[in-house]
């Protein structure tokens, strides 16, 4: 299974800076050199490549190339070389020049924790997320996502009570409207859905103007179906999706399926020859906010996603998926009725 990663939030890391940004960019003549090769990898996809260039050109400058060091961040992680991504948190903790820099430093150290301790599965990550969580939020005080972050690394490593506290904070300092909030008011009644692989947080607008948001959603089952006209597999495997759309039509469970084609007049008139009637969402290709969430980076792409929010299934390319969805939707109806009953 390649399950998306958790979703975690990382706002303040300039991930994206680009080769024209001057500020944090190599002094060294040489490291210039490796600096501009590996926007160069960047450029033809070559994620590995560029990760290596970076690395060796934020050596060539002595460890003092701080976008060097954001990139290591974000391939180490992507690519799961978490020495490569420690190594570049550490280093800009260490090159950190006010309270506001020492923050976003240890809030990305712990950042790469978290991620380090969700794939490997052991405690000891979680509980250096939290050491390196604590010193960001003594740095700056008013620093929600530290706050956050901190509140499911104590959620893994079943420190509940603490870990509600910090949602609580969290809430406290976060607006009604923030994308997160209906979640971790979640978590504070059910610090154990902390600890599962949620799915990310979506909001979008069908093509009948409708919004669907993800943590609207509970109590029902979700199948997210990524795909594009252009994709042949994916036209091959519609009559499939067509076919769970209409057999459990009426049943809690909402497919939604999200295009990630350019051409957007064409994207419609298919959907309409196709009479796919289920609810329909254009991202735009790869690079589109939805597809970025899931790390989709093949289609056709599904998502089995339980009525807690947890995603359950992954599968790229066509395959059977009634079965689980008829488990999930079992209990999501189970649940309907005992809620009913309480009340």
């Amino acid at each position: 299974m390649l399950l998306v990663r958790a979703c975690l939030i990382l706002p303040f890391l300039l991930l994206a800076a680009t080769a024209q940004e001057h500020a944090g960019e190599p002094s060294n003549e040489k490291a210039q050199k490796t600096f501009k090769e590996a926007w160069g990898y960047l450029n033809q996809r070559r994620q590995q490549s560029a990760l290596d260039s970076f690395k060796k050109a934020d050596r060539q400058d002595g460890g003092h190339c701080t976008t060097c060091q954001k990139q290591m961040i974000k391939y180490g992680l992507d690519l799961g070389d978490w020495k490569t991504a420690e190594l570049g948190a550490e280093e800009l903790v260490a090159s950190a020049k006010d309270d506001r820099e020492t923050a976003l430093a240890h809030y990305d150290l712990a950042f790469v924790f978290m991620d380090e301790g969700l794939q490997k599965h052991k405690d000891e990550y979680f509980t250096r997320t939290h050491e390196e969580c604590q010193k960001a939020m003594s740095a700056s005080l008013m620093f929600p996502d530290a706050i956050l972050l901190d509140g499911k690394a104590l959620a893994q490593l079943h420190q509940d009570d603490a870990a509600k506290e910090r949602f609580k904070e969290y809430l406290k300092l976060k607006p009604g409207d923030d994308p997160s909030h209906q979640r971790v008011a979640r978590y504070i009644n059910r610090p154990e859905l902390a600890r599962a692989r949620m799915a990310p947080p979506f909001a979008v607008t069908t093509t009948d103007g409708k919004v669907i948001a993800m943590d609207d959603l509970q109590g029902k089952v979700v199948l997210l179906d990524f795909w594009a006209t252009w994709c042949e597999p994916c036209r091959e495997a519609m009559p499939h999706i067509r076919n769970v759309a209409n057999k459990f039509q009426g049943q809690p469970l909402v497919v939604l399926s999200v295009s990630l084609d350019g051409d957007e007049q064409k994207w419609k008139a298919f959907i309409v020859k196709n009479e796919m009637t289920w609810p329909q969402y254009r991202d735009g290709g790869f690079t589109g906010p939805v597809a970025k969430m899931f790390g989709v980076t093949a289609i056709p792409h599904t998502f089995t996603i339980d009525a807690d929010g947890v995603l359950q299934e992954e599968h790229i390319g066509d395959s059977s998926i009634e079965g689980k969805l008829k488990k999930l939707i079992a209990q999501a109806q189970e649940r309907q009725s005992s809620d009913k009953t309480s009340k």
